[in-house]
């Protein structure tokens, strides 16, 4: 049986009551074949598989695709059952018309994208016949171009690529699989996935040519492209599955404009309309606003190619997302109230003005309006854009998550009242800097009008909002669209709307002090009571999804993992079970929830199974084997399994003293506290050895460079921080820095505690200091980042706390106080996840808290859970939160689980997960560093 290779594209499991017409065409075709009983059958996940019995096991070869819209797919599979059952072969093909529908769809992965029937030939001279029988077999009927593959014809739906047939997947050294093919020494290469035709150099092609072996001149570039005959084409603004969009000049005037790129039968629907339908409507929109100044002047709608394009000028300026970022981040949260009240009345204004042009826009929101320099907000990317009262065909169910009325993800047809929520939502944003995702809840929704309500008491604590604007706000928003306010309404009430008067140096200095001890909460208090048993009640939400999310049965993942960043390993800290089972041992520990022992040890066990099953795992801490052996064994402790815990330690024995990075997510510095938390929690001198011999790796690989001193992964290593440096606490010198004084507080080393001090007072030099905050860029030369655990203040004052804490240096304390305020006036930001969001910096000030005394970060702390907790959406008795994209995620990293751990950090009190804070076993201190001393401490 030909073991089949499985996209990374993430796909809903098999439900009762899917559509099994594609599946019921299988089942008949093979009633009616020869031998029926020689053909085996199987599902796996989105892939319905096909193969006859004794199908050989090819590893690697020429691999067909045959590509269908979902409205042709039926007769599509139909014809290609009768080729393929009759010549044999192995292949697989997307079981539904939905799933079909989602492998076409607008922003798919382009390397993944169209590719309905997979086929697996047994030889080259198979793959040849193969594919010119499939080719007249489907000629005529319509499927998007496969852009990973080489079409075998003009027009043709039949695609071929090299690549591997088996699932040979393997870990790459950045914690993601990569699926594998062998190169002519017997070398693992990977087989990538990329939005062009790429075969592997020794390859040689036995396709006829067809007319498709066309290459670009020598020395010819994007720059000699004119397209439409007058549009010379400068660079790519970005690519996605339906289209790229790109920067031009128009040679007749010179002028600059923006080219919208629309390919066939891509995000088709059952009707046959597709994005060159919808680019289509962008022109009958721009059309009727020319003129208006509302939107871009378009030059026109023309085909190049067989793909449509779409020419418009390019408009000057800021996309109103980074505009609201920008105005927030610059004047400071309070006093940004100005320029975004008098952003609101011209938002009010733009949509009043395009109705009034007879428009219903239905995708009104922060990336599709762009501010000019002078501040005018200008309508984009109406590609959603209806008529009012007009009878064209527009596409539904269609829209902005969080910005987009729920009628019309429901399939109601456009109606201006849409438009209202979604100008509603854009004023939350503009005014807040969050976007207001309220994800479906179910089996009992709660009003709108309450999950909003409280979202935006949440999310204005410390902002002079006038009553009225959250008055008309919820009105904007209401769940009966007949009972929402019109755009006028909204414009009226903004009009009276005025900032306080109070000079804006005082305004800014009060709104930081009430920013920073949160709304209702004493600087002296831990929290009011109600917000105390919300959070009570959002932990135990949290836990009732992560354990209903459990899939112990799964081979693949314990828990639903996001494939945004590809196939992470599945035991892994940042996005497999590691990071959930800590935060679900975290919880048992301070509830005794008599639901999570068994859970915890079915993780564990299902952990430790894939640790065993041979593939080779890096052994870094957030994307490696360190971070699923701590988890281990802090489960094996917390449930008092002597067997568990033993195993845990034997998995952490394994791991090396040092990786070929420096940094805590991937490299040395991780495996190294990781060997400190064995040593706290075992008093094995073999762990305290570990630790020193990370400590000592590190040391004898600094660099010390024109900025101060430095770690990077080496260039030759593969993989995405290879070269590179950093400042933060994921990958970067903080992280580093962290570990070392962490290594000195247990062992007395004071070489490292020197060592410690210098990326101390390094990342102080590097600091963007204001009276209000501390700041600092990704690395030497970079604009400071947003204030986040992995790069950024978050992470960096993590460190510097401790630094200060342990010295007693003054001014490590006091920047590390400014990277609190820093934390707390961006408090804003959206994301809430641990690594770029704020669970991660409510950890952060909570070590603030602990270290300092101070209680006004504990109170900071729990504004951000606030937050938090009003972001979140009630679904079978568990509790949802949006992840970066919106969507759920089970993730450390991003999803549940960390922000778990934070909630659950706050109110009950605990130690930091995955830091070495806690001190080493009683008596093992001495021992351990003296045996270290006489064996040596080289790694």
């Amino acid at each position: 049986m030909v073991d089949f290779n499985f996209s990374v594209f993430s796909a809903a499991p098999e439900a009762a009551d899917e559509d099994t017409a594609l599946t019921d065409l299988l089942a008949a075709a093979i009633g009616r074949a020869p031998a029926p009983e020689r053909w085996r059958t199987g599902r796996a996940g989105m892939w319905c598989t096909v193969a006859p019995d004794g199908a050989p096991h090819r590893p690697q070869g020429w691999k067909l695709h045959v590509t269908a819209t979902p409205a042709a797919a039926p007769e599509i599979l139909r014809r290609c059952l009768e080729v393929l059952l009759q010549a044999g072969s192995a292949f697989k093909f997307a079981a539904t018309t939905d799933y079909v529908a989602a492998l076409n769809a607008r922003n798919t992965p382009r390397g993944h994208s169209g590719k309905f029937v997979t086929v697996y030939p047994e030889s080259d001279d198979e793959a040849v016949r193969l594919a010119a029988a499939l080719h007249e077999a489907t000629a005529g009927l319509p499927g998007p171009r496969i852009l990973s593959d080489r079409p075998y014809a003009t027009d043709s739906l039949v695609h071929y690529r090299y690549g591997a047939f088996t699932e040979d997947r393997r870990l790459t050294n950045d914690g993601f699989y990569a699926w594998m093919i062998i190169d002519p020494d017997g070398n693992p290469v990977e087989d990538r996935r990329i939005g062009r035709y790429t075969p592997p150099p020794w390859v040689t092609c036995p396709f006829p040519d067809n007319g498709m072996r066309v290459t670009r001149p020598e020395g010819g570039s994007r720059k000699d492209i004119v397209i439409g005959g007058r549009f010379a084409v400068e660079n790519a603004i970005r690519h996605t599955n339906k289209g790229g969009v790109y920067r031009a000049v128009d040679v007749r005037s010179g002028d600059a404009m923006v080219l919208k790129e629309a390919r066939p039968h891509v995000a088709a629907d059952m009707e046959g309309r597709d994005t060159r339908d919808r680019l289509r409507a962008e022109a009958r929109a721009l059309e009727r606003l020319q003129g208006r100044r509302l939107a871009p002047r378009s030059a026109g709608l023309f085909p190049q190619n067989g793909h449509l394009f779409l020419a418009q000028e390019m408009i000057p300026g800021t996309p109103l997302r980074e505009w609201t970022a920008d105005s927030i981040r610059d004047a400071g949260w309070g006093p940004h109230l100005a320029p975004a009240l008098g952003m609101a009345r011209r938002l009010a204004d733009l949509m009043i003005e395009a109705h009034a042009a007879g428009l219903v826009l239905r995708d009104f929101n922060p990336n599709n309006v762009m501010v000019r320099p002078d501040g005018t907000p200008v309508l984009i990317d109406l590609e959603l854009a209806a008529v009012d009262g007009g009878d064209e065909d527009v596409p539904l169910r269609a829209g902005t998550p969080a910005f987009s009325a729920p009628e019309q993800f429901g399939g109601a047809p456009p109606h201006a009242t849409a438009d209202y929520y979604s100008l509603g939502a854009t004023l939350c944003y503009v005014l807040t800097g969050g976007p207001p995702h309220f994800m479906e809840e179910h089996p009992r929704p709660r009003p709108l009008t309450r999950r909003l309500t409280e979202w935006l008491a949440a999310r204005t604590q410390g902002l002079d909002l006038p009553e009225s604007l959250r008055a008309v706000l919820v009105e904007l928003m209401a769940d009966d669209p007949g009972r929402r306010c019109t755009p006028a309404r909204a414009r009226s009430v903004l009009a009276s709307c005025a900032p306080s008067p109070v000079p804006p140096q005082a305004r800014r200095a009060g709104t930081a002090r009430r920013h920073a001890a949160g709304e209702d909460a004493d600087p002296g208090e831990d929290a009011p009571e109600w917000l105390r048993e919300a959070c009570e009640q959002t932990v135990k939400g949290i836990t009732g999804q992560l354990l209903a999310a459990m899939e112990p049965e799964s081979p693949q993942a314990l828990w639903p993992m996001s494939c945004a960043h590809g196939a992470p390993d599945p035991c892994s800290l940042q996005h497999g079970a590691a990071g959930c089972t800590g935060a679900l041992v975290r919880y048992m520990r301070h509830t005794g929830d008599p639901r999570l022992p068994d859970a915890s040890a079915t993780a564990s066990r299902w952990m430790l199974d894939r640790l065993r099953d041979g593939t080779r795992r890096p052994s870094g801490l957030y994307f490696g084997t360190a971070g699923a052996a701590w988890a281990l064994l802090d489960a094996g402790l917390a449930l008092g399994d002597e067997g568990l815990a033993e195993e845990a330690v034997a998995v952490a024995e394994a791991l090396p003293a040092a990786a070929p990075g420096p940094d805590v997510t991937h490299g040395t510095a991780g495996i190294g506290l990781t060997a400190l938390h064995l040593w706290a929690r075992t008093g094995r001198p073999l762990f305290a050895e570990r630790a020193l011999a990370a400590a000592d790796a590190l040391a004898a690989s600094v660099e010390e460079g024109p900025d101060g001193l430095v770690w990077r992964t080496p260039a030759h290593v593969e993989s995405k921080l290879a070269g590179k440096s950093y400042y933060g606490f994921a990958h970067g010198i903080a992280g580093v820095g962290y570990f070392l004084l962490a290594c000195a507080e247990a062992t007395g080393r004071a070489e490292h505690r020197e060592l410690a001090v210098r990326v101390g007072d390094g990342l102080l030099d590097a600091a963007v200091v204001t009276p209000r905050s501390a700041m600092w860029g990704a690395g030497t030369g970079d604009p400071p980042t947003a204030p986040y655990w992995c790069h950024g203040a978050s992470g960096i004052g993590t460190f510097l706390v401790r630094l200060g804490a342990a010295t007693g240096e003054e001014r490590f304390l006091r920047a590390a106080d400014l990277s609190a305020r820093a934390v707390t006036e961006q408090s804003w930001r959206s994301v809430l996840g641990q690594c770029h969001g704020l669970a991660g910096n409510g950890d952060f000030l909570l070590d603030m808290a602990d270290l300092t005394g101070d209680a006004r970060h504990r109170a900071a702390a729990w504004r951000l859970a606030r937050i938090i907790i009003a972001d979140g959406a009630h679904r079978d008795g568990g509790i949802v939160l949006p992840d970066e994209r919106g969507d759920v995620s089970t993730s450390w990293g991003e999803g549940l689980s960390g922000v778990l751990a934070f909630l659950v950090r706050l109110r009950y009190g605990a130690e930091r997960l995955w830091m070495a804070d806690a001190a080493p076993a009683p008596g093992a201190a001495g021992d351990a560093v003296a045996g270290a001393a006489v064996r040596g401490s080289a790694p």
